[in-house]
């Protein structure tokens, strides 16, 4: 009985002390101003072409000037703060805002291409792969999606029906640009599982057409089952005082393009879609339309989204053999001289063991761990052997180890994420910050400079989506 109080008395400590920690966190306005002008389910009536959504997103960045940029000082002591206007970070003072909705349209397109987000990105996490499908004569639509590209409060109210609504639209108005030529959907995290709601709706003749491939980078297919408790925890933020629930991490924000804070319903908001995504994968049957072609990226190390989940709780189900993943596995010669606790990339080696997977496999990894040169391994559908090894002419980085969940859609020169500073220096670079002095002086804390945001085989991965969606198209 006495441990049993004991244990109670040091839960409770712990809850009050998470409680007034909360409490204590400082808001500001882009943390706490709903903006009204967001797009929503409840608006699908009045809001029904792209055309509608584009004139809506324009008053939406109006009210965020009036309620958020007008609120913010400016000067050398916001710098790089992202709502103060003209700072660094102030994605308006770029010759063109990435935050908002984008198109690419084509004269003759070749088909259409729906490119979908991440949860706390922007359209600019697909910026590179939707100018090189633009080049190739495809009609690119890259889509806002509700909440984002605005302040990190727009986390706090959206709703995955709002998503959902969102990319139903999109489509609709892409299939109408293209005069019913196919039409491809490419899903970054959280978009990729948004890619696959709708595939499952298209293929239970809910929506129309169906995609004619998906292309998912560094999917969101099952998140921590913690997520699960991030409902109950937003709701005790509205209790007064406490407004701090509502938030998982309250960061500076210094990306002009992505949120560094992460409010508790955007968890809650991709454990639900993920999770009906997945109820609705496992009751499949044998008899139920199949999906279109899936082109998956995934690195094996992620610590965002579960890493065994796209085996297990989507391709495997799948059970044809017109699915492939890409798996980039650590860099094999960093990671044996570094101190590891375990082998970062234990899914690398089941994959290429496992026998007769019933989707083709290939693994980007060392030659061997002598070598920082890079092969790709295939194994082709049904196999139990790797089908062939080809070199790639690459190499990892020499102070790289592995990838991230981050890193995959970035190219090496990305002006803002990749490895090199632009030659214009008034542009902000994350790419490559290493900084050594005292902690917690530096505003970048040191766990966000260390995760890997470009991709150096982002030159792979760009080349299999355009043979993907060229040899699905046909």
């Amino acid at each position: 009985m006495t441990m049993h109080r004991s244990a109670t008395v040091i839960a409770g400590a712990a809850l009050v002390a998470l409680l007034q920690g909360c409490a204590s966190t400082p808001l500001e306005p882009w943390h706490t101003e709903r903006l009204r002008e967001e797009f929503t389910a409840a608006k699908a009536d009045d809001v029904k072409t792209f055309a509608d959504y584009v004139a809506l997103e324009e008053r939406l960045f109006a009210e965020l000037d009036d309620e958020v940029y007008d609120r913010v000082d400016t000067g050398p002591a916001y710098a790089l703060a992202r709502y103060s206007k003209s700072s660094a970070a102030d994605p308006q003072r770029y010759r063109k805002n990435w935050n908002r909705s984008f198109e690419f349209p084509s004269d003759e397109p070749r088909g259409g291409v729906l490119l979908l987000h991440g949860m706390s990105d922007s359209p600019y996490s697909l910026r590179a792969l939707a100018e090189s499908l633009g080049e190739r004569g495809y009609w690119v639509s890259g889509l806002r999606l509700p909440g984002h590209g605005t302040a990190p409060s727009g986390l706090r109210f959206v709703k995955t029906a709002d998503m959902i609504a969102a990319v139903r639209l999109a489509m609709t108005h892409l299939v109408e640009s293209v005069d019913d030529r196919p039409v491809h959907i490419v899903g970054y995290s959280n978009g990729a599982a948004l890619a696959l709601d709708y595939a499952l709706d298209a293929a239970d003749g809910l929506v129309s057409p169906e995609p004619a491939s998906l292309i998912l980078i560094s999917p969101a297919i099952r998140i921590s089952g913690t997520a699960a408790l991030s409902s109950v925890k937003d709701s005790l933020g509205a209790v007064p005082g406490f407004r701090g629930l509502n938030w998982l991490s309250i960061m500076p924000e210094f990306d002009p393009y992505k949120y560094n804070s992460f409010a508790t319903n955007a968890s809650d908001v991709v454990h639900r879609l993920t999770r009906d995504v997945d109820r609705r994968l496992a009751a499949r049957t044998d008899g139920a339309a199949p999906l279109p072609p899936i082109l998956a990226f995934k690195s094996t190390v992620d610590a965002t989204v579960t890493t065994e989940a796209i085996v297990d709780n989507l391709l495997v189900r799948l059970k044809h053999d017109r699915h492939e993943l890409v798996l980039f596995d650590v860099n094999r010669l960093a990671a044996k001289e570094m101190l590891l606790v375990d082998d970062p990339g234990p899914l690398t080696n089941r994959l290429l063991t496992e026998d007769a997977l019933p989707f083709g496999v290939t693994v980007i990894s060392n030659a061997d761990d002598q070598s920082r040169a890079v092969v790709a391994r295939f194994k082709a559908p049904g196999s139990r052997d790797i089908s062939s090894t080809t070199s790639l002419g690459m190499s990892w980085p020499q102070d790289v180890y592995s990838l991230s969940h981050v890193a995959l859609p970035f190219p090496i020169d990305d002006p803002l994420y990749g490895p090199h500073p632009p030659e214009d220096d008034d542009t902000l670079h994350f790419g490559k910050i290493a900084l050594r002095g005292e902690r917690d002086l530096y505003k970048l804390p040191g766990n966000w400079l260390v995760r890997m945001r470009y991709n150096p085989f982002y030159d792979l991965l760009e080349t299999r989506t355009l043979q993907w969606i060229e040899a699905a198209g046909r």
